[in-house]
């Protein structure tokens, strides 16, 4: 078995980022062959001018578009998350810590049924503050898009650079 393409395929065939450790347990490799097959493929990518590149966020890896790619992924692949709702996501996202409250004068009705189900996937987490709740983006949220860091500043930064795409 050639490491590189057992590690290359977990990453591509995982739902979700996989840790070092998670990737050595399934495939039976070593974590140091683990790491040595992720930098491999990492530089594999990269001298192949790919489009597709080993992420790295936090300890956990995955595959993903090079965000100057990513704008033909909706030629191609239905949308995960509906418009409305991911305008509702984007607008927590960039306003965070937001209320609830001010949400709902901002985006109206729908908001309730959008946190619920942002909620229900793990992107958004919402602390009880009095009558409302102060919304937040997740780890989960920051995998998800790919952001590293994860933290309020770093996604607004790759909101601002992403707006448009």
């Amino acid at each position: 078995m050639d490491s590189k393409g057992a590690v290359e395929a977990a990453l591509f065939s995982s739902s979700h980022p996989l840790r070092v450790r998670e990737i050595a347990d399934k495939t039976g490799l070593s974590d140091q062959t683990v790491r040595k097959a992720l930098a491999d493929l990492a530089e594999d990518y990269d001298t192949v001018g790919s489009a597709v590149m080993v992420s790295k966020i936090n300890s956990m890896y995955s595959l993903r578009l090079r965000d100057e790619y990513s704008h033909f992924t909706d030629r191609f692949s239905e949308m995960e998350i509906p418009p409305g709702t991911m305008k509702t996501l984007s607008t927590i996202a960039y306003n965070q810590p937001v209320l609830q409250s001010e949400l709902f004068r901002a985006r109206g009705v729908r908001t309730y049924d959008d946190v619920r189900e942002l909620m229900g996937i793990g992107l958004v987490a919402g602390k009880k503050i009095g009558q409302t709740l102060e919304l937040t983006t997740t780890k989960k949220f920051a995998e998800y898009f790919g952001i590293e860091g994860g933290r309020i500043q770093d996604v607004k930064a790759w909101i601002e650079k992403n707006q448009g795409r």
